[in-house]
């Protein structure tokens, strides 16, 4: 078994699964699609490579939730490339400063050797979601022998201290490939996400349902030294009455 461990931090962030036409949500967590495209992206794969791209589905997969603070809608004007006066607005939505650690994991190691070394030279430019948003520089955390759902149990939180200020303890959600929990009772939840890509085809994109499921753990901010404790900023403190 071998994990690759990676970080979504941004202050932008968007994955829509369900999305069409003028309006483009975003769900709360990344999907397993949209990781797959990105793993495709860095090995150089086209879209119509449809073998390559189904053997990166066979990877495990799950994400925890570090740091969740809202989403915000902005919107673009777009126009079809071949109709001159078709011009209209779309409503997109994003996530705002959100962080996530994300874990894909394989027993074939030569395709996780072949992944890290896409990951860390790839071929086309990441994104978080969408082309606005380029991913975060330090998104490639570590590659260990730990299993997906180990990992994210024992990996430490990685919220801003402002977060965790703020929410010193707090339960963090883990959403999973339906068959990485050992544990059906720790099992809080079960969805049908539409997440796992056929083809990226521009001429058809095909995409099936994938069983996820949802595990809690709590977590707790990491003490402190005095210096780091008191973080307000009082301006007026060294004005002399």
């Amino acid at each position: 078994m071998s994990t690759i461990l990676l970080k979504f931090a941004s202050p932008l962030q968007s994955w829509g699964t369900n999305s069409h036409f003028n309006i483009r949500h975003t769900d709360p967590h990344p999907s397993k699609s949209a990781v797959i495209g990105m793993l495709a992206a860095a090995l150089g794969y086209r879209r119509d490579q449809d073998e390559e791209i189904q053997e990166l589905n066979k990877l495990d997969f799950a994400v925890r939730t570090d740091q969740i603070v809202g989403i915000t809608k902005d919107f673009q004007i777009a126009r079809h490339e071949y109709i001159e006066k078709n011009v209209y607005l779309t409503d997109r939505y994003y996530l705002e400063d959100s962080i996530f650690l994300l874990a894909i994991s394989s027993q074939d190691e030569s395709m996780m050797d072949k992944i890290e070394y896409g990951l860390k030279n790839p071929y086309f430019q990441l994104f978080l979601g969408r082309r606005s948003v380029p991913i975060n520089a330090d998104f490639f955390v570590e590659r260990n022998e730990l299993g997906p759902i180990e990992n994210l149990r024992t990996y430490p939180w990685l919220a801003s201290d402002w977060y965790k200020n703020r929410y010193p303890t707090i339960s963090l959600s883990i959403f999973a490939d339906g068959d990485l929990i050992e544990d059906q009772d720790s099992i809080l939840s079960r969805q049908m996400r539409r997440d796992r890509v056929l083809s990226f085809s521009q001429k058809e994109r095909i995409f099936k349902d994938r069983q996820e499921v949802r595990i809690d753990l709590k977590k707790e901010k990491e003490s402190t030294t005095s210096q780091d404790q008191d973080t307000d900023h009082d301006i007026f403190g060294s004005v002399k009455e």
